[in-house]
């Protein structure tokens, strides 16, 4: 039985000096800040076993794994599957906290935050984070792998396999930027998440992020 980890890393900081929800917009590149993260994280795994380096197709999370991959000598993979989960506030300026949420014209939208009504339901994106994750183990077996996705699908994915609801308060994620959730499988089997910040904390309601 051999021991395989797949990396979940969260993109770095995104240029949005409108301060929206992107979402899956396109158009939404890393910040100079950004990049730095990107090559902080690809000095961390310096010594790494990185066998297989994939990401969402959003232009955040493709830039972030560059200089990983490039560390590597590695190609960047593209998996639909690890892409941000759709929300219907996206294009606005909201945040967790800000007070836009109390407007009524958004309530309807909020009727069942534990679906949740405003987006793609969180056992769907649990569901799919999961079938990329054993793929890119698959790949990597016996060596490591690095998936770059986004704040929610990386936290969600992280709830299902530690048998926590998926319902949550965001303010309270654990997934700053350029930060790894490490997941260890022996053999197929899951034994252990493991979760570091190479490029420091971020606050989790950072808009923009």
């Amino acid at each position: 039985m051999t021991e395989t980890i797949v990396h979940l890393l969260r993109h770095g900081e995104v240029h949005n000096p409108g301060g929206v929800l992107y979402g899956r917009m396109p158009g939404f590149r890393l910040s100079e800040t950004g990049r730095k993260q990107a090559v902080t994280v690809a000095e961390a795994l310096t010594g790494h076993r990185i066998a297989y380096v994939v990401a969402s197709p959003l232009e955040r999370a493709q830039e972030t794994a560059a200089p990983i991959a490039d560390a590597h000598r590695l190609e960047v993979d593209t998996d639909d599957r690890l892409i941000e989960a759709s929300n219907r506030f996206e294009g606005l300026r909201v945040a967790v906290g800000d007070g836009a949420l109390r407007q009524v014209r958004h309530w309807p939208k909020l009727r069942n935050p534990f679906r949740p009504s405003w987006g793609e339901p969180y056992v769907e994106i649990a569901h799919r984070m999961l079938g990329a994750v054993y793929r890119a183990r698959a790949r990597a077996e016996g060596c490591e792998a690095l998936c770059v996705s986004h704040q929610l699908p990386i936290w969600i994915l992280r709830r299902f396999v530690e048998a926590h609801t998926l319902w949550h308060d965001p303010r309270r994620r654990q997934c700053s930027l350029a930060s790894l959730t490490s997941l260890v499988f022996i053999g197929e089997e899951l034994v252990e998440v493991v979760y570091s910040e190479p490029a420091g904390r971020t606050d989790p309601r950072m808009t923009g992020a």
